[in-house]
């Protein structure tokens, strides 16, 4: 079939370059010019076939090589259900017929040696399947490099095998830059649209520009981490990058792979983790991708039933399929080895949990007890974490998980599932619920914030306002909070404070960091017009002071995932919306005590119950003047005393902002 989007050169009609040890000839045309080559070692085809291998993309794919003194490239594709397979491209005219590669042996592998093809060589592999005679021109799976959307060939490429990397220091420290017990903050950006060239015809920036913006952004902002969403390549640019093509292949609308090393490495320079977002759940069913790949249902089920993903109208991995689950590992793999990522954000983890995820009686099959878990996708995801965290005992992988699956974030040895932390999915659907009410309501529904901490360290949490709530309609955070304008910055403040207050890691959604109005648009940017106004403004220098503060105070996030780092001082102020809690970082000095009021109504005298007799600082508080608030307070810093409260010793007595939250740490005794 033709390549989309392109118009087929014409050919001749045999080829004139004849080369020694020629695979399979074709009937009827001229010795083919591909050399008999081999990358793999027959340990590589039994680890593959055995479902284990580690660096499939180090002997399949396209790989520049010498041979006999000629410089070309290898080829190597699985299609076991193959007739023939040929390579095409520019260096041959797209001719279907002339660079036939041999299997090899009974592994379903299909491979040989190109002489002449350079690095910026187009190709695709021209499929003659046993099926029927179906044929299809099929981009490479494990493809480094492809053309940009719409066009859908690979390209020949392998100089970024030579990146010079400069992040030593990072990578010698960023075990304890991504423990469990480090304070990570991560801002989540859309690659393509977090800023565009408006006088360059509004185009996406480039790894490297987006390198250079994106440091000094963060750095800005005090933000850990970056995680970026899909930056494999996908044809749909609306899709969000999560239809992904190209697994191995940061999408060539911004650039080459050593480009995306610059990213990561100008990124890790200035203190900058990544974490990228990785789609193992589900592929599209474009003509060029994995589907239907040699003519059979080779990467995803034939039965739709497990193959088919309702929701998305795309292909879902076969995860009991050994040389499938070589795929994803070693596409994981991947992408921590070659390109120093520090963590993978598993996307849509409960969609490959459950057989019968969103799916009706009658339209699923049941596993071999007759349960609706997938044993195949358990077993994949625990072999995954396994892996990474032998070969990188540095770097964190991410749940996206919906449900209440137990155990997500617990080692696999011991039954969990092997991830590093969890997407606390409840704290922000129960976070979003309540501040959504009218303050006069919020009474009423007091257990949307306190039930959190009956699971709170049942798993390794991070608490995330994504991408996906403010999108399909939802609108901004700052648009869903209620009351006038004022009401509305200060309930965004508020729910900003009451996170970074809470146990667990913390995400935040570009655009949210200023307050925009409008919910994102993956064709547009964030409103940056606003965040030169002093309302929006504000609201950013809220979210780099809780940053600070958060980094900078062990109480905050030395425990963030162990029970022994939070107390209640009082949950049950449901008649005045008050919340208050103690966070704990082992020593009595660093203890922070955080009051959250969620009323507009300013309280003073309020008392509050604390461990220790002495002196509380009043380090942060989201209503003071310089974060766009009031200016009520605390006057920086509150005095114990000797009145017992809350089962406490002694107590504070203090003022609360209106829809706000003040953090309080502990200096010592009063002087």
């Amino acid at each position: 079939m033709n390549r989309p989007g392109s118009q087929q050169p014409s050919v001749s009609a045999s080829s004139t370059s004849p080369a020694k040890n020629s695979g399979s000839s074709v009937p009827g045309r001229a010795v083919s010019p591909v050399l008999d080559s081999d990358l793999l070692t027959d340990q590589d085809v039994y680890l593959f076939n055995e479902g284990t291998h580690r660096t499939l993309y180090s002997c399949l794919g396209a790989h520049l090589q010498e041979r006999d003194g000629q410089q070309g490239t290898h080829f190597a594709v699985w299609a076991p259900n193959a007739e023939t397979v040929t390579v095409i491209g520019d260096f041959n005219g797209w001719d279907k017929l002339s660079h036939p590669l041999k299997a090899r042996g009974s592994s379903g592998i299909w491979q040989g040696f190109i002489p002449g093809v350079e690095q910026g060589t187009r190709y695709k592999y021209h499929i003659h399947s046993r099926m029927n005679g179906y044929e299809v021109s099929k981009a490479d799976p494990f493809g480094v490099y492809h053309e940009i959307p719409p066009q859908t060939a690979s390209v020949v490429w392998g100089s970024h095998r030579d990146w010079q990397w400069n992040d030593g220091d990072w990578m010698e420290s960023r075990g304890g830059r991504n423990s469990l017990s480090a304070p990570i903050s991560i801002y989540e950006v859309h690659p393509g649209s977090w800023r565009r060239k408006a006088e360059d015809g509004n185009r996406s920036l480039t790894w490297r520009e987006l390198a250079h913006e994106l440091a000094e952004y963060v750095n800005g902002l005090g933000y850990t981490h970056v995680e970026l969403m899909p930056v494999m390549e996908h044809p749909f640019f609306g899709s969000w990058g999560y239809q992904i093509t190209g697994y191995f292949a940061p999408t060539s609308r911004m650039g080459t792979p050593e480009d995306f090393k610059y990213l990561v490495d100008y990124l890790h320079q200035h203190g900058i983790g990544v974490i990228l977002d990785w789609v193992p759940s589900h592929y599209p069913n474009d003509e060029h991708g994995l589907n239907y790949f040699d003519g059979s249902h080779l990467y995803e089920h034939a039965d739709p039933r497990q193959g088919f993903h309702p929701d998305w109208n795309s292909c879902i991995f076969n995860y009991g399929r050994n040389e499938v689950r070589s795929f994803l590992l070693s596409n994981a793999l991947y992408w921590l080895s070659e390109f120093h990522i520090d963590g993978l954000r598993v996307d849509a983890v409960a969609s490959m949990l459950y057989l019968d995820y969103s799916r009706k009686e009658g339209e699923w099959i049941p596993n071999r007890y007759g349960g609706r878990e997938n044993l195949e996708a358990i077993s994949l995801m625990r072999m995954l974490n396994q892996a990474i965290y032998e070969l990188h005992p540095d770097v964190q992988t991410f749940a996206e998980e919906s449900t209440a699956w137990p155990m997500v974030s617990r080692p696999a040895e011991t039954g969990g599932l092997g991830f590093g932390l969890k997407w606390d999915m409840g704290w922000m659907h129960d976070s979003l619920r309540y501040f959504g009410h009218d303050p006069i309501h919020r009474k009423y529904h007091h257990g949307e914030l306190t039930f959190r901490m009956i699971y709170a360290f049942n798993e390794n949490f991070v608490l995330p306002l994504s991408h996906d709530e403010v999108v399909h309609g939802k609108g901004s955070l700052l648009d869903r909070m209620p009351g006038d304008d004022w009401q509305k910055f200060a309930n965004l403040r508020l729910l900003f404070g009451y996170m970074y207050g809470m146990p667990g890691k913390k995400m935040l959604f570009m655009g949210g960091e200023f307050g925009q109005w409008t919910e994102w648009q993956h064709d547009a940017t964030p409103q940056w017009e606003l965040a030169t106004h002093d309302r929006h403004q504000a609201v950013s220098r809220w979210v780099a002071s809780l940053n600070r503060v958060y980094r900078d105070e062990p109480a905050l996030h030395t425990l963030d995932c162990d029970p022994k780092g939070f107390e209640w001082i009082d949950a049950n102020d449901w008649a005045n919306s008050v919340l208050s809690f103690l966070r704990i970082g082992g020593e009595p000095e660093s203890t922070v005590a955080v009051v959250c009021n969620f009323t507009p109504i300013p309280r003073k005298n309020y008392r509050v119950g604390v461990p220790f007799a002495g002196r509380w600082t009043e380090i942060l508080n989201s209503d003071a003047t310089e974060h766009g608030g009031s200016g009520h307070g605390n006057m920086g810093e509150v005095t114990t005393t000797p009145v017992p409260y809350h089962g406490r010793p002694c107590s504070l007595n203090l003022t609360l902002p209106p829809l706000g939250t003040i953090f309080l740490k502990y200096e010592g005794p009063a002087t």
